[in-house]
This record gives C-alpha cells, sequence and structure tokens, in this order.
C-alpha cells in the first residue's frame, strides 16, 4: 500500500511538473517568439529530467555490488582516441563564413576565400602512439647503463667464483655466469634482478631426477635429486652428500649454507672499493640478493644455484626458497625456453612478441595492484598470443597489448593460466583469491581506459 501510494504522489508529482511546463511554454511562445521558446523547452525538460533522476529509487543493476568479473562478461571493446577522418587530415580547413551583424559587402559571382585566422588544433596522441612514448620513457634502458651493468655483474662474478673456491675447495661449483633478461635485451627497466647461476657439477651416475608429482609434494613444477648408487657409492663418496636431507639433495640446506656465507664471510666494502661501487647482501629477503650501487645506476644482482644440463631438454633446476612439503625441491626455471621460443617466433616473422613482454612488464612493475604479476605469468600470455598467425608488427603492438590484457582477465576469471609448455601447470595456482580479485579489477579498469595504465 505504501508503494502504491508512493507511486501515486510521483504521478502527481509529474503531473504538478507537466502543467508547470506547459504554461511557461504557453507564456514564452508570447514573449520570445517560437525560437527562444523552444530554447527554453529544451532547458526545462533537462532540468525536469534531471529532478527525475534524483527522485526515482536506484536501479539494482546500477548498485555498486557488481564485480569485476560480472562487468568482463560483456564484450569489452577496446578504447581508441578519436580521430579526424582522413578528409579531415587532407584538405584545408573551410573559410569561416561571414558574420551576420558585420557590414554588408558587395557580393561576386565567384565566392571569396577569407585567409585563414584560426591557428589548426594539435591531434591528440593514439593509443599506439602513447604506448610508443610510455616504451621509450619507461621501458627502454640507455646503452651505456646496460654496458656498465654487464661490466659490473662480470665483475662481481669473478669475485663471487674466487670466493666461493678459496671458502669451499671441497664444493665442486662450476663458472659463475651472468645472465638474464639484462643480457637477452628483455630488461623492462631496472626493476628486474641481473640472474648470476652458480651452477653445482653433481657426479653422473649418482643422481637422479624425479619430477615433482611423483614426490609427496606433488608439485608439478618441481624436481627432486635423488641420490643413487648407494650400494656401490656409499654416503660420503660426493662431496654434495653433506646436503642430502632423506636421501634428496637440499636446496634450502644449501641456500642457508650460501647466505650465511654472503652476510658474514666475504668482504664487500673491499670488493665495491675495488670496481667503484657499493655492494650490500640483502639479508632480509630469503634469495640471495646483492644490491649494487653506482654513481650512475642501481640494480640487484640474485644469485642462483643451479643445476644444469640435467637431460636432452637442457633443463635448469634451481634452488629456491619453497615453502613447505617443496621446500626440498628443486624449482624448474623455464625462463631460458621461454626466450628461445619468442626469439624464433619473432625471428620467423620479424614480430614485436618480446617488445610486447616488456611493455607489460613495465605496466605491471609500475602498477601498485598488478605487482603479484611477474615475468613468468606475462611470458605465458605472450606466447599464448605468439603463436597465433596474426599481425605482429609495430603497428599492431597497440592492438596486442589489449588482446593481452584480455587474456590476462580471461585467466584470472577462471584462477587459470596454463603453463604454455606443460598445461598440468597452473601459473595462477600460488595467488591467494583477494589478490586475483585486486588484479582483475585493475585490468578490466585499464581494458576500459587504456591509457590509464601507461
Amino acid at each position: 500500500m505504501a508503494e502504491f501510494s508512493q507511486k501515486r504522489g510521483k504521478q502527481r508529482g509529474e503531473e504538478g511538473l507537466g502543467s508547470a511546463v506547459d504554461f511557461l511554454l504557453a507564456n514564452a511562445r508570447l514573449v520570445l517568439g517560437v525560437g527562444g521558446a523552444a530554447v527554453l523547452g529544451i532547458a526545462t525538460l533537462a532540468v525536469k529530467r534531471l529532478i527525475d533522476r534524483a527522485t526515482s529509487p536506484q536501479d539494482e543493476d546500477d548498485a555498486k555490488g557488481d564485480s569485476w568479473k560480472e562487468l568482463s562478461l560483456l564484450k569489452a571493446t577496446p578504447h581508441q582516441q578519436p580521430r579526424p577522418p582522413p578528409a579531415a587530415l587532407s584538405h584545408p580547413i573551410s573559410p569561416l563564413a561571414p558574420s551576420l551583424s558585420g557590414p554588408e559587402e558587395p557580393t561576386d559571382t565567384e565566392p571569396q576565400m577569407l585567409p585563414q585566422l584560426i591557428s589548426p588544433v594539435p591531434l591528440c596522441l593514439t593509443f599506439q602512439e602513447k604506448l610508443l612514448a610510455f616504451e621509450r620513457d619507461h621501458v627502454v634502458i640507455p646503452a651505456a647503463n646496460v654496458a656498465l651493468a654487464k661490466q659490473l655483474a662480470g665483475d662481481i662474478a669473478l669475485e663471487l667464483q674466487a670466493y666461493l673456491r678459496n671458502k669451499f675447495p671441497e664444493l665442486p661449483f662450476g663458472a659463475l655466469v651472468p645472465g638474464g633478461p639484462l643480457y637477452e635485451g628483455l630488461q623492462a627497466g631496472t626493476t628486474e634482478h641481473v640472474r648470476l647461476l652458480a651452477p653445482l657439477v653433481l657426479e653422473p651416475g649418482l643422481w637422479n631426477l624425479v619430477p615433482g608429482v611423483d614426490t609427496v609434494a606433488q608439485d608439478p613444477c618441481c624436481w627432486a635429486v635423488r641420490r643413487t648408487q648407494l650400494e656401490f657409492h656409499p654416503r660420503g663418496s660426493s662431496p654434495w652428500d653433506r646436503f642430502l636431507v632423506g636421501g634428496y639433495l637440499s636446496p634450502r640446506v644449501l641456500l642457508e649454507l650460501l647466505r650465511k656465507a654472503l652476510g658474514a664471510s666475504v668482504n664487500w666494502p673491499a670488493i665495491g672499493g675495488l670496481l667503484g661501487c657499493l655492494i650490500r647482501p640483502n639479508m632480509a629477503s630469503e634469495e640471495l640478493l646483492l644490491e649494487v650501487q653506482h654513481e650512475r645506476l642501481e640494480f640487484t644482482m640474485i644469485v642462483l644455484m643451479a643445476i644444469t644440463g640435467s637431460n636432452q631438454d637442457n633443463r635448469l633446476l634451481l634452488a629456491w626458497p619453497l615453502e613447505g612439503l617443496a621446500g626440498n625441491l628443486w624449482l624448474q626455471d623455464l625462463y631460458p625456453v621461454e626466450t628461445a621460443r619468442l626469439k624464433a617466433l619473432d625471428d620467423h616473422d620479424a614480430g614485436t612478441r618480446k617488445r610486447l613482454l616488456l611493455l607489460l612488464c613495465g605496466v605491471c612493475h609500475r602498477h601498485p595492484a598488478l605487482g603479484h604479476l611477474g615475468r613468468d605469468h606475462l611470458a605465458q600470455v605472450v606466447l599464448h598470443l605468439g603463436e597465433k598467425e596474426v599481425d605482429w608488427t609495430e603497428e599492431a603492438l597497440g592492438e596486442r597489448f589489449l588482446q593481452a590484457l584480455e587474456l590476462l582477465i580471461r585467466s584470472l576469471e577462471q584462477a587459470s593460466l596454463p603453463c604454455h609448455f606443460d598445461p598440468s601447470v597452473n601459473l595462477l595456482g600460488s595467488l591467494r583469491e583477494d589478490e586475483i580479485d585486486d588484479m582483475g579489477y585493475a585490468l578490466y579498469s585499464g581494458l576500459q581506459a587504456p591509457e590509464g595504465l601507461l
């Protein structure tokens, strides 16, 4: 009954407002004429519409409870900056019409061309142009800084290798090799680490790799390194036997040994003074990080103990600080195969897949809500897109960027991003639900106005 009374009251209010509008328009025609009354009528109807909108109850579909997942079910069309039609760019601006209030000029048989008095308006940048400007200003590293960083990383690698051989002469470490995105032309700004691989030289025949799915952890991203041939080569025959836990080579024990050595035994001030920079180990991180500060640049090195050349696939396993049951497993690093595949695809059609990956890394590193999307997630997105036979030239880079955002949103909706090389591996499996929601909302908003991400 109350709802019926409310509707009746609203109808009466609308009738009264309609009568007032009719009265105003009727008297306006007498005073202002037909043209003035038309203008007044349009303004009055606009005010009436605002009043109706303010007094009417809000629709449930417009409530604030809509999530980014529901909104993204609608087909998101890429928003581009409006561009003038081709004729507006290729033809001169038409002359201004003479003012009706000005003095009358003698009319000729041919129309007179008045001089152009208004300066041309500068054209708005398209999203493609803004994306290339973002790449130039925030992604590309000057060549001089790249060369300096490589030189410092190489010198630090030599000093650390000499230290390991003197400190642990019984442990056969291979040559420490700096590498990573900086050396592959895939470094997006200065936020990514320079990788320093410290390979372990394992005796052939004494170690066997076990897939992580066949272990207690059942993790397809990891591998276990099991000690074998104990009946012929008893425990203690290998210098790595001191790091065994339950018959498996434990990366956790190795990380703890090297962490203590880097933090307490290495004379970093002397090494930094010799190289002309400041080197400090980051003891707060579970990873083996070295912060390098030079008067011209700053970067971070990460020391990665690795097992390389394990089989014909040239699998690379890293000692990584994993949690739970996977703490004694070695993490499989897909960076080498990802980089090789992207390079092969770009070489095939002179494409821009690696540039797209750099742009995505630069955007996510700078956005507070997208920091959990690392290079591994973004590389898989680019690989999924890169296999398609579409235009990968520079002119289509903006379109491919928007397609990557759409693919990321779909993956976050399903909380699933299958690995390109092993579909059974879900790269989003370690993210929490609230992290996925935050990233999904940020990406959906960015898809509606992509310039806001740059």
